[in-house]
């Protein structure tokens, strides 16, 4: 006799077979694109070194091969011209393995189209694959210049002083310098608050441009010392750090009195919010503009880790620099159509 089914115990089971299957899938998925790129690769070698025919050669072959496949999609002259340009760029066959086969082929045009220095096209390589960004989100990046803001920037922290070595690198490499807020639109002379409203109103946004392992808490986050109350701007949690981030905003020029604001409440969250399980607090102080040696001397007595970074809004921004990056109203909704984009189409988007 057959016993009756349990359905929240199947809902269970049905979720650890689907997983199952999704996982397969995923990695079904990532040796077809190794494959793909692999071929790719050896084909841009074909036409490099019979470069010599000039781009009629290339002509040819996209017509031969259409002929001769015509089932298999990414053969236009576009697309072999970028099989070119990879065996160009990348000669050794083993970064190809190792690096550039780790993403999807599009994300490799991407990379080739917008960035010229191969370090950085690595990191950016690197970053897609930690974070799983789409094409649109690693174009957003590269456009508002990710890899000078977070790895090349001089960034004015206490971390490695106040921090064990790990944690410290990992905090360091967090901090962007500037953070760009363009989908903040306020003119005029503006407060604290109108700014941390408006970071609130498009918190998604804001926990893009933070990046990856924050989440957020809340905003004028009180905490009582002495029964006395004290408000701070943003509170965040950083899941790779393992600890509260206090974010207080300045709507003017960095002073030295505001790192011994943001001492004292990051004393307080020790005491009263975090647990034993949780790392020391962090403090990011985000201000207008700043001088560095003056934020240095602010912060080195300071036992508390703490950085302080400059912010840009939309006003902040040269009026170039306004028209290549995304909308605030658009980010979203562009994400999403490119994504559902994404996983529909073949590499017949190169043609």
């Amino acid at each position: 006799m057959e016993n009756n089914i349990d359905i929240s115990e199947y809902k269970q089971i049905l979720e650890s077979v689907k997983n199952e299957i999704l996982k397969s899938q995923y990695k079904a998925m990532q040796v077809v694109n190794k494959e793909l790129i692999f071929m790719y690769w050896h084909i841009g070698k074909i036409i490099v070194d019979n470069s010599k025919w000039g781009n009629k050669f290339i002509d040819n072959l996209s017509i031969d091969l259409k002929l001769e496949f015509p089932e298999v999609t990414g053969f236009s002259v576009r697309n072999l011209k970028y099989m070119k340009k990879i065996a160009e760029e990348y000669p050794d066959f083993e970064f190809v393995q190792q690096v550039v086969a780790q993403i999807p082929w599009g994300h490799n045009i991407i990379l080739i189209d917008k960035v010229k220095n191969i370090e950085e096209r690595k990191w950016y390589i690197k970053q897609s694959i930690i974070n799983g960004w789409s094409r649109s989100l690693l174009t957003m990046q590269i456009e508002s210049k990710l890899y000078e803001r977070q790895v090349i920037a001089e960034k004015v922290t206490n971390f490695p002083t106040t921090l064990p070595d790990i944690q410290s690198d990992l905090a360091i490499q967090t901090m962007k310098d500037p953070y760009l807020f363009d989908f903040i639109s306020l003119k005029g002379k503006v407060k604290e608050i109108e700014i941390e409203k408006a970071m609130i109103d498009r918190i998604k946004d804001v926990l893009i441009e933070l990046g990856k392992g924050f989440a957020f808490v809340g905003e004028q986050y009180k905490i009582t010392v002495s029964e006395k109350d004290y408000f701070i701007d943003l509170l965040f949690y950083h899941l790779k750090l393992k600890c509260y981030v206090v974010v207080e905003l300045k709507a003017r020029e960095f002073e030295p009195t505001d790192a011994g604001q943001l001492n004292f409440y990051l004393s307080a969250i020790d005491d009263l919010v975090k647990d034993e399980t949780d790392n020391a607090t962090i403090g990011l102080l985000l201000c207008k503009n700043k001088d560095n040696f003056t934020a240095e001397y602010a912060l080195r007595n300071i036992s508390s880790p703490i950085g302080v970074s400059e912010y840009k809004l939309l006003e902040d921004m040269p009026e170039y620099l306004q028209s290549q990056l995304p909308k605030a109203e658009d980010i979203e909704l562009h994400i999403k159509a490119i994504e559902n984009i994404e996983k529909l189409e073949t590499q017949d988007e190169i043609d």
